[in-house]
């Protein structure tokens, strides 16, 4: 025996849709991960996204290199882990499941400021004790490369930075294959 499934026909989705406003549950404006940081105007935007893509050779600061960088695809999946990292906590992080307690978006930094503003936020993170954090870097070219700039050197500098564990692309609603999930060292070990 099947049973027909109800349908609903043009009042009960007008009463729902009252339900809803009386609830005072709106539409979001944008399915893209916000963590948490300020929306700049969009002629700095511009700008500094022009000057990341015109930077070729970024003195090298802080803990980061600028030797070899491995070009990546926008859509790849990226991810790394420390070899005695445990599998379950790996895929846990992978699956989206461990809350990230802070986030840095990368859009529109040059490539020496997004260097700077991660080693930061890295830092202070590790600092503050947090777990896992999440890192907006973007799948965008570059006018003057073949390959996403911010993507490309945020795969090579998590690598070495000594307090990340593992780090891999977010799942879609956390920003997807623009944004990655990284894995702090507890403090003390």
């Amino acid at each position: 025996m099947t049973r027909r499934r109800h349908l609903p026909n043009d009042d009960d989705i007008s009463a729902f849709r009252d339900a809803l406003k009386a609830a005072g549950v709106r539409p979001i404006a944008t399915n893209q991960a916000d963590p948490g940081k300020p929306k700049r105007d969009n002629q700095a935007h511009e700008a500094r996204r022009t000057a990341a893509v015109q930077t070729n050779a970024p003195q090298a600061t802080g803990r980061t290199s600028d030797g070899r960088v491995e070009a990546v695809r926008p859509s790849e999946y990226l991810e790394f882990s420390v070899p005695d990292l445990p599998w379950r906590t790996f895929s846990q992080l992978k699956r989206g499941q461990m809350a990230w307690q802070a986030g840095l978006d990368l859009h529109g930094y040059t490539l020496e400021e997004a260097r700077r503003e991660l080693e930061s936020f890295l830092r202070d993170s590790a600092s503050q004790g947090l777990r896992c954090v999440l890192v907006v870097h973007g799948k965008a070219w570059g006018s003057t490369s073949d390959f996403p700039v911010l993507k490309s050197h945020t795969n090579t500098w998590l690598r070495e930075w000594p307090n990340v564990l593992a780090f891999c692309s977010a799942i879609d609603i956390d920003g997807g294959t623009g944004a990655v999930y990284i894995l702090l060292r507890k403090r003390g070990h």
